[in-house]
C-alpha cells in the first residue's frame, strides 16, 4: 500500500510561485494515477489537477488551468505541482492522492482515490 507525504507549502504573496512535492513509498509508483486536491477552511475538498500513470496525460480544474502544472518522476517516486501567479483564493491545505488506474486514466473525483497524504498548507497573502 502506498504512503504519500506532501511538502513545499508555505506563505507567499499574490503573484508568487510555489512548488509542491509528493513523495510516495510502499508501492509501485508507476501503477498509480495521481492527483492534487485542496481544501480551504470551511469548504469541501476540491480537485486541482491529475496525472496518469505514465505522466503524459494531465487534467486541471478550470480555476488553475494555465497557472499550475502537474508532473511526475516515476524513477524517483515523486509528483510535483508547480503553482505560478498565485492568488489569495488559492489558499488551502493541498493534498496529494493516489489510485491504481488505467494507464491513460486521469481522475478528478475524491471517491476515485484510495490513498491520501496528510496535506501541506499554502497561504497566499494579498
Amino acid at each position: 500500500q502506498v504512503q504519500l507525504v506532501e511538502s513545499g507549502g508555505g506563505l507567499v504573496q499574490a503573484g508568487d510561485s510555489l512548488r509542491l512535492s509528493c513523495a510516495a513509498s510502499g508501492g509501485t509508483f508507476s501503477s498509480y494515477a495521481m492527483g492534487w486536491f485542496r481544501q480551504a477552511p470551511g469548504k469541501e475538498r476540491d480537485f486541482v489537477a491529475a496525472i496518469n500513470r505514465g505522466g503524459d496525460n494531465t487534467y486541471y480544474a478550470d480555476s488553475v488551468k494555465g497557472r499550475f502544472t502537474i508532473s511526475r518522476d516515476n524513477a524517483k517516486n515523486m509528483m510535483s505541482l508547480q503553482m505560478n501567479t498565485l492568488k489569495p483564493e488559492d489558499t488551502a491545505v493541498y493534498y496529494c492522492a493516489a489510485q491504481i488506474g488505467l494507464f491513460s486514466g486521469v481522475y478528478s473525483q475524491k471517491y476515485e482515490y484510495a490513498h491520501w497524504g496528510q496535506g501541506t498548507q499554502v497561504t497566499v497573502s494579498s
